[in-house]
């Protein structure tokens, strides 16, 4: 079978998370969901995404096998993969009205709106669902927990020094190359998952479950709260509780990180903090950008929501539930509004356009730091994201 993660309408109800990368490229637990596919299904998959990410996201079509076009915002489990292969041509898996999988065959279509020709059963595989930016964080306990035992099935891990003091050390794994030294680990609370030539530093206190992902580092004497999950390639240090850090972003000082989730390519700056909790102790609400206005999230404690790119300078202040686009960039004193449009630059004391120039010269130089190239695929995406995001900077 040919396997495709398609984005749904609901892909929107999670920019901007999702205005840089598919549904599926989204990180929760240890893997990101299409990692989670691929490993599960012993598979390379595609995507079926927006337009202007399909040159990065290519979708790939079979004309010689069926095609099964997976709903890319829901995480696999044993019981859905199960339900998956026994799909036939015309028939498709279904969740309280909302299509998970489907068998299209060779047809090179899929409406979400299936017509009467499709068979549809109902799964009964209670599989874990990111429809929200705030899932990535809230799910991601159950998430971390699955993940873990996927990865290290059969496997043993590295040895810990001596010089740390460990509990629960059935529960950590460590990956090979990785560093661990005279740092306090607790995984009688969850599972802590140490990637490949990750490191944690001397002084660093962590309470699982945490994904410390391949080439990432917790600076000396961070504190971290679980669930918490640090992508490849970023630095972390000061104080993390239940967060998701995507990937290759640096969050390198003192100051609070907490029920938050940043993008990659961003960079908090020293002694920056955000508030998870209001003083009235509320239901916090987030903007959305499919209704252009701010929705309940159901949760008392909710922090800040950082698209790729985005920046703050030292000392900055974010209110609970501050929604931050792409390739923003804010400093100064004071509390910057709780939504902050894409290419913002600026603070409290008010907002300019960043102009494309501008910030594609600084993207080019973090690309270079980590050894990647700034291509024009990259640019393009971000040009368009410029585009469609303008409205909300006037």
């Amino acid at each position: 079978m040919n396997y495709i993660l398609f984005d749904d309408v609901n892909s929107n109800n999670l920019l901007p998370l999702t205005f840089t990368r598919p549904v599926a490229d989204l990180r929760i637990g240890i893997l990101t969901i299409r990692e989670k596919w691929e490993k599960m299904l012993d598979v390379k998959t595609s995507s079926r995404t927006k337009e202007y990410l399909s040159k990065k996201y290519p979708l790939e079509f079979a004309i010689d096998t069926d095609n099964v076009w997976i709903n890319g915002g829901v995480c696999p489990n044993e019981k859905l993969i199960e339900e998956l292969k026994t799909l036939e041509p015309y028939q498709a898996l279904m969740s309280m009205g909302h299509v998970l999988a489907v068998n299209t065959g060779d047809q090179r279509f899929l409406s979400e709106e299936l017509n009467e020709d499709f068979i549809r059963f109902e799964s009964h595989a209670q599989a874990l669902r990111v429809e929200h930016p705030w899932d990535l964080f809230s799910k991601n306990g159950e998430a971390i927990k699955a993940d873990f035992d996927l990865i290290t099935a059969g496997r043993k891990s590295l040895a810990l020094s001596a010089t740390n003091q460990i509990m629960g050390v059935e529960n950590i794994f460590v990956e090979e190359g990785a560093k661990v030294e005279c740092a306090i680990l607790n995984a009688t609370t969850g599972p802590i998952y140490i990637g490949k030539d990750a490191e944690i530093m001397e002084g660093s206190i962590v309470r699982g479950p945490l994904a410390l992902c391949e080439h990432s580092a917790l600076k000396l004497g961070a504190k971290i709260y679980g669930p918490t999950t640090i992508g490849p390639h970023s630095k972390v240090g000061g104080e993390v509780n239940n967060s998701v850090i995507i990937g290759y972003s640096n969050k390198g000082h003192d100051g609070f990180l907490g029920n938050s989730v940043l993008g990659e390519w961003c960079n908090i700056g020293a002694d920056s903090n955000n508030s998870n909790l209001k003083n009235n102790y509320a239901e916090v609400k987030l903007w959305n950008y499919t209704k252009e206005r701010f929705v309940p999230t159901g949760l008392t404690f909710c922090g800040l929501i950082m698209g790729d790119h985005s920046k703050c300078g030292i000392n900055t202040m974010f209110n609970t539930g501050t929604v931050v686009g792409v390739n923003a960039n804010i400093f100064g004193s004071g509390f910057p509004r709780n939504f902050v449009p894409s290419f913002s630059w600026g603070g409290a004391a008010g907002f300019t356009t960043y102009k494309t120039k501008d910030a594609f010269e600084v993207a080019a130089r973090v690309f270079e730091r980590r050894g990647m190239i700034f291509n024009e695929t990259e640019q393009e995406i971000l040009t368009h994201v410029f585009e469609l995001t303008e409205k909300y900077r006037k």
